[in-house]
């Protein structure tokens, strides 16, 4: 995959826990001969935008991952979220903050784009940005299902990129129009992550489960850059039955 040599200005981490409810193991899980998180790190290193680093909070992840030549850190088992682990990962290796920007990578995300990943990065040339991430069309089958957390992104036609104003798992918002299927990646300013995980759950994220609402909650900017297609998120069994379909080889 790739080692940590030239400074640039963004560093992947992907935050790995064995503990999955739906798919116990899920970072280890098979998807033709590599293990389901080897796949999303070599998915970021081809993205090319900076070092990418696995954090795992189980030596058997990290094992795996170095073993396929990519490079891990091992993180406390009892972080609350995936943030808290890509922090605590970020201080590890980046002690100096040569790195200003830190892209969180959800590890269930075996069928990402490498462009999509560079695509998270474009918000952040508007200085007044302090947290990017993405979204697409949803899917009319999408607009009802709870487990689909839709962005509330202000996206005037023709635009690539807006200003997100809420997350929800409802179909919002109301009226005609295209709803936006929220992706799970994160690019953050390295003082905003800090900032992140060191507020309190906030009233909408307890409600709603979904953590970034703590950031717009305590008025901290997020922006949405729109891509074409929703990578597959693996959560369930039958999730991984699609995803090892997805990614067969293709016959010679």
């Amino acid at each position: 995959m790739d080692a940590m040599q030239e400074p640039s200005p963004a560093i992947v981490i992907i935050p790995a826990r064995m503990a999955s409810t739906r798919l116990p193991g899920k970072p280890l899980v098979d998807l033709h001969g590599e293990p389901m998180v080897v796949h999303v790190a070599k998915r970021a290193a081809a993205a090319d935008i900076g070092p990418v680093v696995v954090a795992a909070a189980e030596p058997e992840i990290a094992s795996a991952v170095t073993a396929a030549g990519g490079r891990a850190v091992l993180t406390r088992p009892d972080h609350p979220s995936g943030s808290d682990r890509v922090f605590e990962a970020a201080q590890s290796i980046d002690p100096q903050h040569r790195y200003p920007i830190v892209v969180n990578l959800q590890g269930d995300l075996p069928t990402i784009e490498a462009s999509a990943i560079q695509a998270v990065l474009a918000p952040l040339a508007d200085p007044a940005v302090l947290v990017a991430t993405l979204v697409a069309e949803a899917a009319p089958e999408e607009r009802e299902d709870p487990n689909v957390v839709k962005a509330v992104v202000a996206l005037a036609p023709g635009c690539r990129s807006g200003r997100a104003l809420y997350f929800s798992r409802a179909a919002v918002p109301w009226g005609d129009g295209p709803l936006y299927h929220h992706i799970g990646i994160y690019a953050y300013r390295r003082a905003v992550l800090a900032r992140f995980v060191g507020l309190p759950p906030s009233v909408l994220e307890r409600r709603e489960r979904l953590e970034q609402l703590r950031l717009l909650e305590n008025g901290l900017r997020i922006d949405a850059a729109l891509v074409d297609t929703v990578p597959l998120g693996v959560d369930t069994p039958n999730d991984l039955a699609r995803a090892r379909r997805l990614l067969a080889p293709k016959p010679v």
